[in-house]
């Protein structure tokens, strides 16, 4: 496990050393650590057809139940996609997430709830490391998201927590929205530089820029906007500790109604029925095509795929981290 244990036992309040920024240039020897999420609904094929580019399977298995107080056993749907990636060498990551299915969102009182009380904290912590035990994963990933600024010590105490309760060589990891300031992502609910410090790695999120509900029609995750993200986030966090996140889907803004998501096939599929044409944005690095009918669409594909891979690599990053498997392309090592 890289993160030293030593660490856990440091007080929370204890001052952050600024990591300097790490020089960008690029390694012949490097070897990136690629992740793809699955929903729990993602059939075990796509996970083998994947595997060539793949180093860990992240998979959405436990959700937070409203109360903050536990969180669910992932069933067997998640247990196949488990059994999937340890066939094809891969390692697995149970991910905890604080979607709710009524509210169609993350549920910031659910993730309060839990962050908020030191019993709770302790309470989902060793759920998740008996789970870990009993079914086989390789480590958790905790994705919870739409916090608030108090929360942030407890989303580092839950890490901490976790890496007491599992056995060494499982790891924890934490999934982080992307900001361009260090003060955004505090305001966030996320203390990168004490994140970085218990945690084996962080995954920023570097997606969901643009999207129908919050914004007009734009790029999902712009490679400037992902270069401001990613220099602040190094500020403070080590590059081998920090995977950068890589969308794998589109979205559309119609002129009348909402828009939605849709996988990298589906909108090649709209632009192609349509009779429209894509064009390739190579300062945002994404496509983006407009129909008949006035939608927009702005999608992340391979090629998108494979700049992120040259920005991991300027940067010497831990590796990168892709939204999500079976709606992306199919992932390839990185640099074949």
């Amino acid at each position: 496990m890289t993160a030293r244990l030593a660490a856990l036992s440091l007080t929370l309040a204890l001052a952050v050393t600024t990591v300097p920024a790490h020089p960008a240039h690029a390694r012949d020897d490097w070897e990136p650590a690629v992740t793809g999420y699955a929903l729990e609904s993602t059939p075990p094929r796509v996970v083998d057809r994947n595997a060539e580019g793949l180093t860990t399977v992240t998979v959405v298995a436990s959700l937070l139940h409203p109360s903050g107080g536990r969180v669910g056993t992932p069933g067997a749907r998640p247990r196949a996609l488990l059994a999937a990636a340890h066939r094809a060498g891969l390692r697995a990551e149970l991910l905890l997430s604080g979607w709710n299915d009524r509210l169609g969102d993350f549920d910031p009182r659910a993730a309060h709830r839990l962050l908020s009380s030191p019993p709770r904290i302790r309470r989902v912590a060793g759920q998740l490391a008996r789970v870990v035990r009993v079914q086989g994963w390789d480590g958790v990933n905790l994705d919870l998201e739409r916090l608030r600024r108090a929360d942030a010590p407890g989303l580092v105490r839950l890490a901490a927590a976790l890496q007491r309760r599992m056995p060494s060589e499982r790891t924890v990891s934490v999934d982080v929205s992307a900001r361009t300031s260090l003060r955004a992502y505090r305001r966030a609910g996320y203390r990168l530089g004490e994140l970085a410090g218990v945690v084996d790695v962080v995954q920023l999120m570097a997606y969901d820029q643009h999207g129908p509900g919050w914004s007009g029609p734009g790029p999902v995750g712009a490679l400037p906007w992902q270069r401001a993200a990613l220099g602040t986030a190094l500020r403070v966090v080590p590059p081998e500790r920090l995977d950068l996140g890589v969308a794998g889907y589109g979205y559309t803004w119609p002129r009348t109604g909402t828009g939605r998501s849709l996988t990298v096939a589906a909108a090649r599929r709209l632009v192609r029925r349509d009779g429209a044409v894509a064009r390739w944005r190579p300062r945002a690095g994404e496509w983006s095509a407009r129909l008949s009918d006035g939608t927009r669409l702005w999608w992340s594909d391979r090629r998108s795929y494979a700049a992120r891979v040259r920005l991991a690599e300027e940067h010497d990053l831990h590796g990168l981290a892709v939204w999500r498997l079976g709606s992306a392309d199919t992932l390839t090592r990185p640099g074949s």
